[in-house]
């Protein structure tokens, strides 16, 4: 190939001519990968709009590294990873849109780095589709440019994987800077989410073990140890050990077990950022047949690899990307779109090559018929993926700007920074009206009645109640007003 397995992820490798395998010079594939991560960034500065508040999660992440508000509730299951990538801009500045812009701009270069970590590998046509096909998911789009971990988890994995295939395949000397990539990639997955890279390197561990690949063994571990160090030490500092972290990340998470959730992330297809209860009706099957496609797509890519004797470069990622979705289809009780952005990452470069086999014929052929029916299948595709996204951002900027009217409200109530909210939504609507949130039971328990109760002889506290729920029994007596279909609470001044 044109490449060859020896070229560089991030330097600028030996250039070689343009072989008969239709690999495009260095050079020209880099443009090509360029082009579509900036086609990428532009699409989410168009269409999930910078102007987007924060999320429940985001609010979680940035208020960590923030200096305008207190920092939220840090659960078990949660990685410090988000916190310090958004640290650059979310510790001086509150400005959601600057954050957005510059999360938009990362993604991208995150895009173009995990491409390029596969070039020579396949031809630069196959990897260029592969990154539209994953980049124009309407969960990739409304992701890149937020604050939450699994993009990057996705990127870790394409980075890891394409590196470590790529050094299978190179000569001692010309495999360094490949090893580094898995390093990279490792660490990136663990710094992000430590339980995914786990379940993502699983085929990876096993493959160096069989095969005695010392050296890929001390860098996958090596980058997952160097990702998750911090995980792990938090867990020991503020847990009680490793084990007790894991159990209330499960217990978190409903118990992690077997659970049949595979019709749980049917449903959040169309649109549903978190399945939790998953109820409902399934989404149109228009909505979820590319669901359905893409194992198929495949299977055939692995038939085609296996033919063409390069199994290796199309099993190794199917096969991390298995693992990747396995925990999030049968071991646990909820579903969100976000949690299978691994998986997809992964599948994209083989079923991109699995639809440029259906296209063609030997002797660099087109197959008309079979062009135009793909063709409209992407199309129709597309179409419906910008359909999602956009009714998926305006109802999430419409809940985000109510967090925002209700913050607005709080501070006409005298309750300022600093203070402290409890009861529904306490997280998000804490941070848009600086204050501290409160719990005392749930997966976000953190405080007590008696703390509660103390601290409101100190500074405003405002317990708020969702419609149809009743107000804590220590905030009945305080004074009641309503916003919107929401009722606060707001304790009297001491």
């Amino acid at each position: 190939m044109a490449d060859g397995a020896n070229a560089t992820v991030l330097g600028g490798g030996r250039r070689e001519p343009t072989t008969a395998s239709g690999t495009a010079r260095p050079g020209r594939a880099d443009r090509l990968f360029a082009a579509v991560a900036g086609v990428f960034v532009l699409a989410q500065l168009l269409l999930v709009r910078p102007g987007m508040g924060l999320g429940w999660d985001e609010t979680v992440y940035v208020s960590q590294v923030t200096s305008h508000t207190p920092a939220a509730f840090f659960s078990a299951p949660r990685s410090r990873g988000v916190s310090l990538l958004v640290a650059p801009v979310a510790s001086w500045s509150s400005s959601t849109e600057l954050l957005r812009v510059y999360l938009a701009l990362l993604s991208g270069l995150g895009l173009f780095l995990a491409l390029r970590a596969w070039r020579g590998l396949f031809p630069a046509r196959v990897l260029a589709t592969g990154g539209v096909f994953f980049a124009t998911l309407w969960v990739t789009l409304f992701y890149g440019p937020q604050a939450m971990p699994n993009y990057w988890v996705a990127i870790g994995a394409l980075i890891c994987v394409g590196c470590l295939v790529r050094v299978r395949e190179a000569a001692a000397a010309s495999g360094r800077a490949a090893l580094w990539g898995v390093v990279a990639g490792a660490a990136l997955m663990a710094w992000m989410r430590p339980t995914d890279a786990v379940w993502v390197a699983v085929p990876l561990l096993v493959l160096v073990l069989v095969r005695r690949h010392w050296r890929l063994l001390l860098a996958l571990v090596g980058g997952l140890a160097a990702g998750g160090a911090e995980w792990v030490i938090e867990a020991y500092t503020g847990y009680g050990g490793l084990g007790q972290r894991l159990h209330e990340a499960s217990r978190i998470q409903g118990d992690l077990g077997w659970h049949f959730a595979v019709d749980d992330q049917l449903r959040s297809l169309g649109g549903r950022a978190l399945c939790r209860p998953c109820t409902g009706s399934m989404p149109h099957p228009v909505i979820t047949l590319w669901w359905f496609v893409l194992p198929l797509l495949a299977v055939l890519a692995l038939v085609v690899a296996v033919r063409a004797r390069r199994t290796a470069r199309t099993l190794i990622p199917l096969a991390c990307a298995t693992t990747a979705a396995l925990p999030y289809l049968f071991m646990i009780g909820y579903a969100a779109p976000r949690f299978l952005q691994p998986a997809y990452a992964l599948l994209a470069i083989p079923v991109a090559d699995a639809l440029w086999h259906l296209v063609g014929a030997p002797g660099g052929r087109w197959r008309p018929v079979a062009a135009t029916l793909v063709a409209l299948g992407l199309a129709g595709h597309l179409a419906v993926q910008l359909v999602v996204l956009v009714y998926t951002v305006d109802r999430n900027t419409d809940t985000r700007r109510d967090w925002a009217r209700t913050a607005d409200e709080l501070h006409r109530l005298g309750v300022r920074p600093p203070c402290l909210l409890t009861g529904h939504e306490a997280i998000p609507i804490g941070y848009y009206t600086g204050c501290s949130s409160g719990a005392t039971s749930g997966n976000n328990e953190n405080t007590t009645v008696a703390e509660i109760v103390r601290t409101a002889r100190r500074i405003p506290v405002a317990a708020i109640t969702g419609p149809g729920g009743a107000p804590p029994a220590y905030a009945r007596s305080w004074d009641l007003h309503r916003i919107g279909d929401l009722s606060v609470r707001v304790a009297p001044p001491a």
